[in-house]
């Protein structure tokens, strides 16, 4: 088709920048954290930090769809980028005249994270409209391997620039990739969706309910939806754990919990890179059955391994990080695929919501249980879980129609 001509070229040079982004905005994230850490050593307060950066998301998830997808998604990602810039540039700015004071930190970084939730569902629902169908499994596994990299070098680059370099020089530095990335966008030409007269009406309500309806439309992807969150809740306040099996139940240090992140970070980005020449792979569900499978494995063995098997634990952290990417970047190919392209600014910002909320909720329900029956246990009890979710997925009819075309 002709609106795939150069198709590579486009998808690249976006890639390039989003790159670029991603990575000066990881390490501004983590020098933030370090500033914050030296200023005020609260716990509280790095609490919140990780609140204001799902929130937006979160809460105006929904409401955020439907402006992706009545207005021109260029403009957006651009918009978006240059928010997150002039965020960045007023902090920078200010640090020059005083210190930061914690609160002003708190609503920069809220801002960036709006700015960031606009951004992400736009990115996605762009992508179709740039990218042949068969191709989409293989970008989203090259767009994850981009954020395995930023978590490998972010933390790295990070410390040190922060030890050298004053924090509104890193901000500058994150400044700059952001307008890197908005420059790439404006130099492709992305195809305009035609928008009917109906979308225009300001009905803000109806329209949030069409990217519902279309959802359970598609019966197999509302499922995998809900398989999807049920995974996340019980996955992902694993994360917040990784510091705590590794000094409390395995005796280390600091070192240590950087080795099981490096680990996880470095299987993630193998994974995304597979995923990226598997890209023509027709078995998605196998794909995303085996990567559920694969967490949940490890988390068990995890919860097994005596005191002294941090090594194994190690190689545990890499595979689980091996299987992210054949879940997510996977899901996000179908999503794609399968949703009309008018929809998709919609049905992304809605499970981004989804997963958002479910996100928080898991981690109140994981730390009140890992502290009264030890950490290793819990991430036994989530291995168990997460098999279980591995087992029932082909199970489901309407999930093994997701790879008929």
């Amino acid at each position: 088709m002709e609106k795939y001509n150069n198709w590579k070229l486009k998808f690249y040079t976006i890639w390039t920048g989003q790159a670029i982004s991603l990575i000066t905005s990881a390490i501004l994230q983590m020098a933030i954290i370090f500033y914050l850490t030296e200023k005020t050593g609260s716990a509280m307060v790095l609490s919140m930090t990780s609140l204001v950066g799902f929130l937006p998301y979160a809460v105006f998830g929904p409401a955020i769809g439907v402006l992706v997808d009545r207005y021109d998604r260029k403009k957006i990602m651009i918009g978006a980028d240059l928010i997150i810039a002039a965020a960045g540039a007023v902090l920078a700015i200010i640090s020059l005249y005083m210190e930061l004071p914690v609160w002003m930190v708190m609503v920069v970084l809220f801002i960036r994270s709006i700015g960031t939730a606009f951004h992400s569902p736009a990115l996605n629902a762009v992508t179709p409209l740039l990218v042949p169908e068969d191709q989409l499994t293989k970008c989203a596994g090259y767009s994850q391997s981009l954020q395995s990299i930023s978590y490998i070098l972010s933390p790295a680059i990070a410390a040190l620039l922060y030890s050298v370099w004053e924090l509104n020089t890193i901000i500058a530095v994150d400044v700059l990739g952001a307008v890197i990335a908005s420059f790439t966008v404006a130099f492709v030409n992305i195809p305009k969706l035609k928008v009917d007269q109906q979308s225009l009406q300001p009905n803000f309500i109806k329209e949030m309910k069409g990217g519902i309806v279309v959802l359970r439309q598609n019966k197999g992807l509302f499922v995998l939806l809900l398989l999807g969150t049920l995974y996340t809740f019980v996955y992902m306040p694993i994360n917040a754990l990784y510091p705590l099996i590794s000094v409390e139940y395995f005796k280390g240090t600091p070192m240590h919990i950087s080795i099981t992140e490096i680990a996880f970070a470095s299987g993630m980005l193998a994974g995304s890179l597979i995923l990226g020449r598997l890209g023509s792979y027709e078995k998605r569900v196998l794909l995303i059955t085996g990567s559920f499978f694969m967490m949940g494995a490890s988390l068990a063995v995890s919860g097994l391994l005596p005191p002294n098997g941090f090594a194994i634990f190690v190689v545990c952290c890499a595979i689980m990080g091996l299987s992210v990417p054949f879940y997510s970047g996977v899901q996000t190919a179908l999503f794609q695929e399968k949703i009309k392209p008018e929809y998709l600014g919609r049905v992304f910002s809605l499970t981004g919501s989804i997963m958002s909320l479910a996100m928080p909720l898991g981690l109140t329900l994981s730390g009140f249980f890992a502290d009264r029956i030890g950490v290793n246990h819990w991430f036994l009890i989530s291995g168990i879980l997460i098999i279980g979710i591995a087992i029932v997925c082909p199970m489901m009819t309407e999930i093994r129609k997701l790879d008929s075309k």
